[in-house]
């Protein structure tokens, strides 16, 4: 095989195209302001800028070994799946020592760059990113055959790049509340992918692929789906109520709306569900997302 057939090969394996889903620590920086006010604006500055692209790339650089852990211990499965059959490594195209040497070199580099550029919790939150996928991933634990379970496991990885991006700026821990409607609405997500692979694949191909599916019916996990909805929704009032940020409280017909509009595209668009940043694609969905910021931005500073 062509050297540059199989550098695209691996390339393909490492899932770079994933990028957006980094960008999830601006959520924890931002939400500094929120639970801090005071910090705002002289808190903004270009050297903030800088310090969040940085622990950016890192977040990428985390979650893209994460990724390679997830295409080696996913290929036996992957081969039971319409289109992920065809990744490389199910294909046996690629070289798992090579994507094991890929992973420890960006395992390595993120958290060694991460202690020399920030603070010791920020490195902790980076390793508990890591460990997420360890546990997510790999055997025996591999909690991602667990039903219900699997979609907690992976929805940590939301709260947990949001204290990437809080510990760019802050020291202290945020508002509990805060970190669980993050977790919820991360969960709402993932359990809308299950829904989705639950409809959209063959009992036969659903139970291979993913072995929770097996384990659990379409209307339990709509249910909860709408249970972490409603969990979202719940510590979100909490912490808008705690934090004197009751302005926010205006928001929420429109966070429902959207809320619900997700889980509608979840059991009509099975692209829509599995990837869920695509839905930004769709202009509707895009726009209708920069009206709930500008929402936000107008509630903070009315508040």
């Amino acid at each position: 095989m062509p050297e540059k057939r199989k550098s695209s090969l691996y390339l393909a394996s490492l899932r770079l195209d994933r990028w957006p889903r980094s960008t999830a620590i601006t959520a924890g920086t931002a939400a500094v302001f929120l639970a801090e006010p005071e910090r705002f604006p002289a808190g903004l500055s270009a050297g903030l800028g800088l310090r969040l692209l940085l622990a950016f790339v890192l977040t990428w650089m985390a979650s893209t070994a994460n990724y390679i852990v997830n295409e080696i211990t996913d290929a036996p499965y992957d081969a039971h799946h319409p289109r992920k059959k065809d990744r490389p490594l199910v294909a046996k195209e690629i070289s798992v020592p090579v994507l094991l040497g890929v992973w420890a070199l960006l395992t390595a580099a993120s958290l060694g760059i991460a202690w020399q550029a920030f603070s010791a919790a920020f490195v902790w939150s980076l390793g508990a990113l890591l460990a997420a996928g360890i546990l997510y991933n790999v055997p025996p634990l591999r909690v991602k055959d667990v039903p219900f379970l699997d979609s907690t496991v992976e929805s940590a990885n939301n709260p947990i790049r949001f204290l990437v991006g809080w510990y760019v700026l802050a020291s202290s821990f945020p508002p509990l509340s805060l970190l669980a409607a993050w977790w919820a609405f991360g969960n709402f997500l993932m359990i809308g992918k299950r829904v989705a692979e639950k409809k959209f694949l063959t009992a036969e191909e659903a139970a291979l692929y993913r072995r929770s599916l097996a384990r659990c019916s379409s209307g339990a996990l709509v249910a909860f789906m709408t249970a972490n909805g409603l969990a979202f929704l719940a510590m979100f009032i909490v912490f808008s109520v705690r934090s004197g940020l009751g302005t926010f409280l205006y928001a929420l017909p429109f966070i429902v709306f959207y809320l619900v509009l997700f889980m509608f595209k979840s059991v009509q668009d099975r692209d829509a569900a599995e990837e869920p940043e695509k839905q930004l694609r769709n202009p509707y969905f895009a726009l209708y997302t920069l009206f709930l910021v500008a929402i936000f931005a107008i509630a903070f500073l009315l508040r």
